[in-house]
């Protein structure tokens, strides 16, 4: 009985959230100096002045919370879940305040006496164009999986999504052509993976991998010959998207240049986050998606046609992670280049099942992702002592760890990746 006790216990969020805590102990300890923290935008109509801090104390204030979240964690785990909802939510609100205050802690020490401001609104800014191609990434994978096809494809159809916007762009001098091919271009790549997939039965990761490799051979290949030789014509910035500024909204301190100063690519994303969550939960079409990923037999018994669904949705899918890749392209006002998703869906693959197969989930993590990133490349400008390898680790790292930490006990749809023959 004992022995199936120990097995209920994980130590998993209360080791991770001990981590945290350590790691914003060492800053406590190394930071010396003041922090200069700037919230004002130069987009923004008002200025507000910067704020400065004493480092260490406002870092000695974090471990203090962290530790008692930390304690709580081990409380509720050893408890096992005795407080019931409400022990739940505080344990979630402290996994997330650990999360904040570890990489607010960071900044804090990064910047203590520093010349160099804390541009925090610049990083929020940041990391909604780094977050919004591992968004539309995590979608796509999060309807695959629901109706029972893995979708490691996403890096390729980021991938051919971000080389057919800008040609569009380019060749037709308008910047929403781009959002029309894009989305082609990745659906294409899901049909493929639907036709091997599911037609054919073949192995879904194996079909991924293959249909990745394919990819980035296509695009470097054209982008070596096609694309260089009528640059002017196929691959230039000129037709970017422009930021579209949301009267008032976008004058909000802090959050609105960065959630109302953007693209239409990225209010396009909000869109497709709250139409899925509500769809695949709430709607006829969300109900036969997911009975075809978690038990297909059950879903063909009353008159469900399971590859049917499972191809056009996987399509769908690809369609939306080709529309995230023309972010970095014509949604960032760059030109392509070879490999421009750099990896950029497997992070999306890794958001998916931290965000536990659900499209608000992926949405916290993909934008916790690429807070780190942001982090990461304001780093050297405040603290150039730290090295520059362990700065570009910072989001991997924070990948490993949050997957590794705070997945938990996370279940994905049971017919994943096996084939419905009949």
């Amino acid at each position: 009985m004992e022995d199936d006790v120990q097995r209920k216990l994980s130590w998993k969020i209360p080791g991770t959230l001990a981590i945290g805590t350590l790691l914003i102990l060492m800053f406590a300890l190394n930071a010396v100096g003041e922090t200069r923290l700037r919230l004002g935008d130069r987009n923004q109509s008002y200025n507000i002045e910067d704020m400065t801090l004493t480092a260490s104390n406002i870092l000695w204030v974090f471990f203090v919370l962290a530790l008692i979240a930390t304690v709580w964690s081990v409380v509720h785990n050893v408890t096992r879940g005795k407080f019931g909802r409400a022990g739940r939510i505080l344990n979630t609100t402290a996994i997330i305040l650990v999360a904040i205050m570890t990489i607010l802690g960071f900044l804090l020490f990064a910047g203590a006496g520093s010349r160099g401001a804390v541009t925090l609104t610049s990083a929020l800014v940041a990391t909604i164009a780094i977050s919004t191609p591992l968004i539309f990434g995590s979608l796509s994978g999060v309807v695959c999986e629901r109706v029972g096809v893995v979708n490691i494809a996403i890096e390729g159809q980021l991938l051919v999504g971000a080389f057919a916007g800008v040609m569009a762009a380019s060749f037709f001098q308008f910047s929403w052509a781009g959002l029309i091919f894009a989305p082609l271009a990745g659906a294409l790549i899901g049909s493929l993976l639907a036709l091997f997939s599911v037609k054919y039965a073949v192995d879904q990761i194996i079909v991924g991998v293959v249909l990745n490799v394919l990819c980035l051979g296509l695009t470097t290949f054209f982008f070596g010959t096609l694309m260089t030789e009528n640059q002017s014509m196929l691959n230039t910035n000129r037709y970017s998207l422009k930021s579209i500024k949301i009267p008032g909204l976008s004058e909000i301190p802090v959050i609105g240049p960065m959630l109302f100063n953007q693209s239409i690519l990225v209010y396009i994303m909000y869109v497709a986050v709250v139409v899925l969550a509500i769809f695949i939960f709430r709607s006829r079409w969300g109900l036969r998606l997911r009975a075809c990923g978690e038990h297909p037999k059950a879903a063909d018994t009353v008159g469900i046609n399971v590859n049917r669904t499972r191809t056009l949705n996987t399509i769908l899918a690809s369609s939306l992670a080709g529309l995230g890749g023309a972010f970095f392209t014509i949604g960032s006002g760059l030109a392509f280049t070879n490999n421009i998703s750099s990896g950029n869906g497997y992070i999306a693959l890794a958001a998916m099942i931290l965000g536990k197969w659900h499209p608000i989930g992926a949405l916290g993590a993909a934008v916790m992702f690429g807070f780190a990133q942001a982090v990461a490349q304001l780093i050297p400008s405040l603290h150039g002592g730290i090295p520059s390898d362990l700065v570009n680790m910072i989001p991997y790292i924070i990948t490993i760890v949050a997957v590794a930490g705070f997945v938990g006990k996370s279940r994905p749809p049971a017919a994943e990746n096996i084939p419905y023959l009949k």
